[in-house]
C-alpha cells in the first residue's frame, strides 16, 4: 500500500442536457444522470446510486482485508445497501445508510468470529467514515 495521503481524481463533463460523463485515468468512462426521483431517466448510475454503491463496495473490500488479516476463510459476501435521502439540518442530505450483508462460510466456520469481523468492517469502512468530509470548491467561468 502507498503511504498517505492518497489522492483520487475524477473529471465530470456535460453539455446543458444529457448525461454527465465521469472519467478517471485507467478506467472506462461512466455515464451518469439524475435518478427518477429527480426527474431523471432512471437508466444510468446517478450521484446518489454511486454514493450508495461506494458504501456497499467499501464495506465488502474492508471485510475482505480484515478477513485476510484475521486468517478467516469465507466463500462469498453480498451487501445490499440502502441510502436514505431526506431533508436535514443542512438541506437535502443522506441521513442514514442501511447495510444488509450476507456472508457465506464453509461448514464448521466460526460464526461468532464472522459476525465480529463484519461489525469491524462496518466500523472501519473509509467511505462511511468520510461522509462528513468538508467540500472545497475552486471554480472558473470561461467564455465558449
Amino acid at each position: 500500500m502507498q503511504s498517505y495521503p492518497h489522492q483520487y481524481q475524477v473529471t465530470g463533463h456535460s453539455a446543458p442536457s444529457g448525461d454527465v460523463t465521469l472519467s478517471a485515468q485507467g478506467v472506462i468512462d461512466l455515464p451518469s444522470a439524475p435518478p427518477v426521483e429527480f426527474d431523471g431517466p432512471g437508466d444510468k448510475w446517478s450521484p446518489e446510486s454511486l454514493l450508495v454503491g461506494a458504501v456497499a463496495d467499501c464495506f465488502i473490500l474492508t471485510f475482505r482485508a480484515i478477513a485476510r488479516a484475521s486468517h478467516f476463510e469465507w466463500v462469498s459476501l453480498s451487501c445490499e445497501a440502502e441510502g436514505v435521502l431526506d431533508k436535514g439540518d443542512q438541506g437535502t442530505q443522506f441521513t442514514a445508510f442501511h447495510l444488509n450483508a450476507k456472508l457465506e462460510v464453509s461448514a464448521g466456520a466460526d460464526h461468532e468470529k464472522a459476525r465480529r469481523l463484519l461489525e469491524k468492517a462496518e466500523r472501519n469502512c473509509l467511505i462511511t467514515n468520510s461522509l462528513v468530509a468538508r467540500v472545497h470548491l475552486n471554480s472558473e467561468v470561461m467564455e465558449a
